[in-house]
């Protein structure tokens, strides 16, 4: 491979230059990304229609570039690399902002300058330029092979393909649809959609199933395929997949009935079947699997948006088995779990499951000023439900396991007013059981505070 010791005098046109202050090794710009010293794969620069630099950069954003085409200050790929006195290249723009700001150093070596003048690296720029740009054409031909192969399975798929072929058509194709954003549209386009949702049936395999429902999530789908989704023998092999299928199927359908009930198609009787609403709870237990209990109550908070189905959902014994899991849970998810909870306590049947539930109480002072204020307002609004119908008992309670200091907290804290308010009341309602002396006694809280 070429290379050569530059001359002291630097030529802003030559192709031979020391590229970025890196050693005084030089290298020839088209050999270098030919022979792949720099990453480039191989292969000769393309020829073709001409890229603009900052575009090919922003589309290749997440593939690791050579440091050698980063700039020192701000990390990113040069665009207009500049050289200074020092040896060493940055940004022009990066530069010159430093500059600006009163420095006359070299930001890398800082050492002091004794010319300001910056000097264009043509041959860093033009490896820069050539680099990206193999590396743009490759990305798009690989793109342009990955839509070709989806519409050969999409055309294999039409055909009516039966058994294990089908099967491994349909993974084949999930596979590219989740790895690739632009085959998504050309799915659409073939009519890819249809050739897949008319493989959804009552006498459709699990294994069919969950490769379809795998692909379907992953696409935009229009209110008139949602519509054909809605459909009951399609909902219901969803629900058994629910219920039966590998984790990454449980969470695909999960999200794929959350998907549908956001069209206006939907209606509540598809979601109050109580084998959806234990195969949902049996996710949402499943706490090895993150992913899975986000997607689980994501969903359960939607049911339960319908309050029809509300007390389906008590009859099942969620409330107890939610109420364990809040130790456990994200911040994420918690504040999702509240939400259920507090929807169903409205019921006077999820009133009576939560006074129930001996972790209740405990577990919702917790609760609050710990997370957010929406999750202290959700588990104040729980308490409050659960020690109205039963103050004497449930006051008590609360007040042992702390409830007193943690609505002082709330009063005295930047909360909304409507927040302070309902915390004066629920204070008031559990010191109605003590006297003053024996209240403060209880709460361990100091005169100033009473």
């Amino acid at each position: 491979m070429p290379m050569y010791q530059p001359s002291g005098r630097r030529r802003d046109g030559d192709w031979k230059n020391e590229v970025g202050g890196t050693g005084g090794l030089v290298l020839d710009v088209e050999t270098a990304v030919k022979d792949g010293i720099l990453g480039g794969g191989g292969g000769a620069i393309s020829t073709g229609e001409k890229v603009d630099l900052k575009t090919m950069i922003e589309r290749l954003d997440s593939i690791e570039v050579p440091s050698v085409f980063i700039c020192p200050i701000s990390l990113e790929p040069m665009q207009d690399p500049v050289t200074l006195c020092t040896g060493q290249t940055y940004e022009r723009s990066n530069i010159k902002k430093w500059f600006s700001l009163g420095h006359l150093t070299c930001p890398t070596t800082m050492q002091e300058l004794w010319d300001d003048s910056v000097t264009p690296n043509n041959t860093l720029s033009h490896l820069i330029y050539s680099w990206f740009s193999q590396k743009y054409t490759a990305m798009k031909k690989k793109s342009e092979d990955v839509q070709g192969r989806a519409l050969e399975l999409i055309e294999m798929l039409k055909k009516k393909v039966k058994g294990q072929a089908r099967v491994q058509s349909l993974a084949e194709l999930r596979k590219i649809v989740n790895a690739r954003d632009s085959v998504k549209k050309i799915v659409a386009e073939s009519g890819g959609i249809g050739v897949v949702c008319s493989l959804l049936g009552p006498f459709t395999s699990h294994a069919v199933g969950s490769e379809v429902i795998g692909i379907l999530v992953k696409l935009d789908l229009d209110s008139g395929w949602k519509k054909i989704l809605v459909e009951p023998a399609k909902v219901s092999l969803m629900v058994d997949m629910l219920n039966e299928g590998s984790v990454e199927t449980k969470i695909n359908c999960a999200n794929m009935i959350e998907m549908l009930m956001e069209g206006k198609e939907f209606e509540s009787e598809v979601v109050s079947s109580l084998s959806l609403l234990v195969g949902l709870l049996r996710l949402v237990k499943d706490t090895r699997h993150p992913n899975g209990v986000l997607s689980g109550l994501r969903l359960l908070k939607l049911i339960c948006s319908y309050e029809g189905v509300r007390i389906s959902v008590v009859s099942i014994g969620a409330i107890p088995q939610l109420v364990e899991l809040l130790p456990n849970l994200n911040s994420e998810c918690l504040e999702l779990a509240l939400y259920v909870l507090e929807a169903l306590s409205n019921l006077p049947e999820g009133k009576m499951a939560l006074k129930d539930c001996l972790h209740t109480i405990p577990n919702m002072v917790k609760l609050l000023m710990r997370v957010s204020e929406n999750c202290t307002q959700l588990a104040l609004s729980i308490l409050w439900g659960v020690c109205e119908i039963s103050p004497e008992e449930c006051a008590l309670i609360a007040v042992d396991a702390g409830l007193a200091a943690k609505l002082l907290l709330v009063i005295q804290s930047g909360c909304n007013p409507v927040l302070k308010q309902r915390s004066a009341e629920l204070l008031k309602l559990c010191s109605l059981n003590y006297t003053d002396t024996i209240f403060i006694s209880k709460c361990k809280l100091t005169r100033t505070i009473q």
